[in-house]
């Protein structure tokens, strides 16, 4: 595949060593490693903030088939720290390809190993839970002390990593990321709605599904106050997606407990339904090896229906320890029964832990950003 192959490998924090080829960058790099088990959209996954901090395995065994585009991002750049496949495809083959995977992860610093058994790694986390790993194309002379190295990683700082340090308008003029993927009817210069959109490590497709729906759309800093949204002058919250552990953001969630007070309609989603829950009175856990891909099926147990959910996330809310009478699981996972929908009762608020804006993955649960646009319009009212 490559004129010249460089020796690459992966070791676990419990020892374990799997020996591939390098492409994309090279250097050594330490993070959690996971999975995920989107066939496509691997472009959206390496730009997807919610990563931060991971070593993400594709279980699909070909991957850059079809190149990668300026238009299938979901933030400015890559966040995780390194990317593990089966085959990589060299000469990718489609009407909007404008480079090709080993090319763009060079570009974005991101170390790579490809040729190792995705499936016999992807057993050993499913077993064993996520694992930290060593990624490196430099010869491991110390291996005591690169167990140790890797054993002590912890992804701490996450959101603030990721998320923007200024609240802002997000002119759609200025974000092709937003507008290319849109159409142009879609486009209003009127707008019906003002929304803060919370960026714990947002993904572009959530500011599109709002801008779609004729919003105007302020881009607000993790730690924007009451107080200061109550200048703003908003109608709706947008909770973000975002990367780590939610109970490390203390700050945050205190912060939630005197927006909620405002009593302004709220959507959140993924990391954003979990801090939502916990300034609410309840809990997280960590998951074993979490959900992450484009097919994971979801209860909406109101509906009574079963939808097909694109998921990224390592923790989940534990269902029952949400207060009663102050909010209800409104969804479950399909395979493992955990909450992934929670409706709140004595708030206009209700959040998922999946992604309806989905990109990339199944649109089912789009449904949801009209229930939200609905909730703001009560209220304006």
């Amino acid at each position: 595949m490559l004129d010249h192959k460089t020796k690459a490998t992966l070791l676990l924090s419990d020892g374990t060593v799997f020996e591939g080829w390098n492409f994309g960058a090279s250097g050594t790099t330490i993070g959690e490693v996971v999975f995920t088990t989107g066939m496509t959209g691997y472009q959206e996954t390496l730009t997807d903030p919610s990563y931060y901090g991971q070593i993400v395995t594709q279980t699909f065994p070909l991957i850059g088939n079809y190149g990668v585009n300026s238009v299938d991002t979901e933030s400015d750049r890559t966040h995780l720290k390194g990317y593990i496949v089966r085959e990589w495809c060299e000469a990718p083959s489609n009407f909007r390809c404008e480079g090709d995977l080993n090319s763009y992860l060079k570009e974005q610093g991101v170390i790579a190993i490809y040729g190792i058994d995705t499936r016999s790694l992807t057993r050993k986390i499913r077993e064993h839970g996520v694992m930290n790993g060593m990624l490196t194309t430099e010869p491991i002379t110390d291996m005591d002390a690169a167990l140790k190295q890797i054993r002590d990683y912890k992804i701490t700082g996450a959101v603030s990593a990721v998320a923007c340090k200024q609240s802002h308008k997000l002119d759609i003029e200025l974000c092709p990321n937003l507008t290319d993927a849109l159409p142009k009817n879609k486009i209003k210069d009127n707008h019906e709605f003002h929304i803060a959109l919370f960026d714990f490590g947002y993904k572009a497709n959530i500011a599109r599904g709002l801008v779609r729906r004729n919003c105007q759309v302020t881009l607000v800093a993790p730690n924007t106050t009451a107080e200061e949204l109550k200048e703003m002058k908003i109608d709706g919250i947008m909770l973000s997606n975002g990367p780590g552990d939610p109970a490390e953001n203390t700050e945050i969630i205190e912060n939630l407990k005197e927006i909620l007070k405002l009593g302004i309609p709220i959507f959140g989603i993924c990391l954003g339904h979990q801090l939502l829950a916990l300034a609410a009175g309840g809990r997280t856990e960590k998951l074993k090896y979490g959900h992450r891909g484009a097919n994971q099926p979801v209860i909406d147990l109101e509906l009574d229906r079963t939808f097909v959910t694109s998921q990224n996330h390592g923790y989940a809310v534990v269902g029952d320890s949400i207060p009663e009478g102050i909010g209800k699981v409104s969804h479950i996972n399909a395979n493992d029964g955990t909450c992934e929908g929670v409706v709140y009762t004595s708030f206009p608020a209700f959040t998922v832990q999946f992604h309806p804006e989905a990109w990339a993955g199944p649109l089912d649960t789009d449904y949801l950003f009209d229930r939200f646009m609905a909730l703001v319009s009560q209220h304006k009212k």
